[in-house]
């Protein structure tokens, strides 16, 4: 898949309104009730992206997880990294 232009990528930002661009990466925080809600939504994350086989950095604090996002080999990012942002904020929810 092929690295997105600069105007693609903010067109793509559109879509996904709680991310920020980092770079060469997306990234967001997600904030939850506890500790173990935190962890189910990081499960079914790891379920997508396995499905997907892109995977996200991850970092948690206790109830609150960050998600980062980039396309490697591309060197940047991707409309896999736009795809996995959206079902991931639907997961979320």
């Amino acid at each position: 898949m092929a690295k997105l232009t600069p105007a693609a990528i903010k067109a793509a930002l559109a879509d996904v309104p709680d991310w920020a661009r980092k770079g060469a990466c997306l990234r967001r925080t997600y904030a939850f009730t506890d500790f173990p809600a935190a962890i189910r939504f990081v499960s079914a994350v790891a379920r997508i992206a396995e499905k997907a086989w892109h995977h996200p950095d991850i970092d948690i604090r206790w109830n609150r997880v960050t998600l980062t996002l980039t396309t490697h080999d591309e060197g940047g990012l991707t409309e896999k990294d736009f795809d996995l942002a959206r079902r991931f904020d639907r997961k979320a929810a």
